[in-house]
């Protein structure tokens, strides 16, 4: 059976300065953001729509605020607010991990809305641009929440090939879930909407279907993660992360049906 490494969540030190390997594996995601940005500004609709590499630059400072602030205060707020709001100095801590992707996506969002307003572009068409590259980011994220030891599965089948022991848990197989999102959530989803995205859609498809395909993908995931916890909805139980995705899901099906009954002559051009 396999046994968690548990790697020192310490890449480098100098001094009195520790580089997290968390911290470096969201240092990677911006740099996919920028390198496949610069693909895919390079497909002719949005070649034609004027979008520079200076644009992605720009997006990727607003990006980087959203995602970290966005990310911690969901962590605070969705996840675990009674332990963060008697110990609210950890809320700086975010080298330990603990970042809400919803909470992240929200901060983008709001990242992107800015950004818009600043310079003449519609939010809807910054989101259809960004929607593929922010996958990437995703990928990364899980992969730092399993050097760190975090997002342990449930309780696995001893005889799976890759049922893993978490020693920072406990010693009963689980499901290695980081990486379970990590390629369903993340590759998976990245590459089905780089595919879809190559040609000109209908304004707001291209964000309709990230949210629709990570919802569903999500959905599946959190069933091998271990809950942070679980609520009763419609009859059934689900776990937070499954809460949250719901509305993603159906954000993505009425985007999807408003973008091709609405706006299917407003493409991408």
């Amino acid at each position: 059976m396999l046994i968690h490494p548990l790697p020192n969540p310490i890449a480098l030190k100098v001094g009195p300065l520790a580089i997290h390997w968390y911290g470096l594996m969201y240092l990677l995601g911006f740099m996919m953001f920028l390198f496949f940005g610069r693909l895919r500004i390079k497909q002719p609709h949005l070649a034609r729509a004027g979008w520079t590499g200076k644009n992605l630059d720009d997006m990727l400072f607003y990006g980087v605020a959203g995602v970290i602030l966005g990310g911690r205060l969901g962590e605070v707020l969705f996840y675990a607010p009674a332990h963060y709001f008697s110990h609210p100095l950890e809320i700086l801590a975010i080298w330990k991990g603990g970042m809400s992707y919803h909470g992240g996506a929200l901060g983008v969002a709001a990242a992107a809305w800015l950004y818009g307003r600043k310079n003449g572009r519609g939010f809807l068409e910054i989101l259809d641009l960004i929607a593929p590259l922010v996958t990437f980011g995703y990928i990364t994220g899980r992969i730092g929440n399993f050097i760190n030891g975090e997002l342990p599965g449930r309780i696995a089948d001893p005889s799976l090939p890759w049922a893993m022991i978490w020693p920072n848990i406990d010693w009963l197989p689980r499901h290695p879930s980081p990486i379970y999102q990590a390629l369903v959530d993340g590759l998976l989803v990245a590459v089905i909407l780089w595919i879809y995205a190559r040609k000109p859609r209908p304004l707001g498809a291209v964000t309709a279907c990230y949210c629709l395909l990570y919802g569903l993908g999500r959905f599946v995931t959190e069933y091998f993660r271990r809950p942070d916890y679980e609520v009763a909805f419609a009859g059934l139980t689900v776990s937070a992360g499954q809460l949250l995705s719901l509305p993603m899901i159906a954000a993505g099906l009425a985007g999807l049906v408003v973008a091709y009954r609405i706006h299917s002559k407003t493409t991408l051009r």
